[in-house]
């Protein structure tokens, strides 16, 4: 993967442009629906897509040539609880129906929504496959002994770091967060030699946001890596909060309200919504803090419960073709497996910056973290 020298990057919207790709919308909203596009809760955020591979077998190429998978024989059903972006979220679906014939009963929502989700449905498990944005809340689950171990012939493919040591969970796609601003508020001048911490400067007062890491993975994510690697006693969070920082709800609101001007600049801004929305011709930028950021892995997990396992294992396996890691790249998201290229228009895994992180300590301070904030932003509008 290219490699570049200097660890920023600011996304114009005429390079996006030019990269003719189509935006993928982000949903926040949980909706329930099969591939097909029938709504089972909710309203139908359903879009059709023809997959490339249909026939009953997988043989892939490039790095991955020699995995070659069987899905003749398979019948019946599952069920897959998947965050935003919902439009990739059915293309993936509608993309294994028409390889296997299985039909896909598709939920989506925040990474918040499933977790809760998951919790409610405890006495009577209904998912086969859960994919989140939050690699934390992943681990988690596998902590609560809650996830399948298995082991993908896709997995000596992935990036270092997406696939955890005992096989549960595979970090199939991934983003990263980074400050994204208006720029008919802001140039690059102003804002793309900025860390962190220069949020609490007084010419920022009220004009900053951040997702709600308690429903954005993503943000909750990059929380609890910041508190663990850099802002150990949360004074930098303390001095954006006193800055007037607003908690702006979850990844698509929090992004509509730079988009409109009406904050200029969102802190920890997931930065595939940002990438899509520029493509659509946004007045929006976004770039990586010099001093690094958290990538995280979104994990996709087969449930302990689930109740069509062979099917689970399958759509697991899928999760990580040619096919579905191309629709992963078009949706701006970085691709799991390392041989897969990113969007053109885009950093890749090895070209942002990344803090030394330990992800068992992200996961033991993590709700705890994103409950912080959510407090600390209490009141700010």
């Amino acid at each position: 993967m290219k490699q570049l020298t200097k660890k920023i990057a600011t996304i114009s919207v005429a390079a996006l442009l030019a990269a003719g790709m189509a935006a993928v919308a982000a949903g926040d909203n949980g909706t329930e629906t099969s591939a097909s596009g029938t709504a089972s809760s909710g309203s139908s955020t359903t879009n059709s897509s023809s997959a490339s591979e249909t026939s009953a077998s997988d043989s892939s190429s490039g790095g991955a040539a020699d995995v070659t998978i069987d899905y003749s024989g398979l019948s019946g059903e599952i069920t897959v609880y998947m965050p935003s972006p919902a439009g990739l979220a059915s293309k993936l679906c509608a993309g294994f129906e028409e390889l296997t014939g299985v039909t896909v009963n598709l939920w989506t929502g925040t990474t918040g929504e499933i977790t809760a989700k998951l919790t409610a449905e405890e006495s009577n498990p209904q998912a086969d496959v859960v994919i989140l944005a939050s690699w934390s809340d992943g681990l988690s689950l596998k902590s609560e002994g809650k996830l399948m171990s298995y082991q993908s012939p896709y997995a000596e493919y992935m990036h270092d770091g997406c696939v955890d040591d005992g096989y549960t969970l595979y970090g199939t796609s991934a983003s990263a967060v980074g400050v994204i601003y208006n720029t008919n508020i802001y140039s690059a001048e102003e804002i793309e030699s900025l860390d962190w911490s220069d949020y609490a400067d007084s010419k920022f007062k009220d004009d900053i946001s951040i997702p709600d890491p308690t429903k954005s993975g993503a943000c909750k994510d990059f929380i609890s890596g910041f508190v663990t690697a850099i802002d150990t006693d949360y004074s930098i969070i303390d001095s954006w909060a006193a800055n007037g920082l607003t908690n702006g709800g979850g990844n698509s609101p929090a992004l509509e309200s730079v988009k409109s001007g009406e904050k200029g600049i969102l802190i920890a801004g997931v930065d595939y919504n940002a990438y899509s929305a520029i493509a659509s011709g946004e007045d929006i930028a976004i770039y990586y803090p010099e001093s690094g950021t958290v990538i995280n892995p979104r994990p996709a997990m087969i449930m302990n419960t689930a109740p069509h396992v062979d099917n689970a294992k399958a759509f697991m396996d899928y999760l990580m073709s040619d096919d579905a890691q191309q629709l992963v790249a078009d949706a701006y998201l970085i691709p799991g497996r390392a041989d897969v290229d990113c969007n053109s228009a885009r950093l890749g895994f090895d070209d942002i910056k990344q803090y030394e992180v330990d992800w068992d300590k992200m996961m033991a301070v993590a709700d705890t973290a994103a409950s912080y904030v959510v407090t600390k932003t209490a009141g700010n509008i």
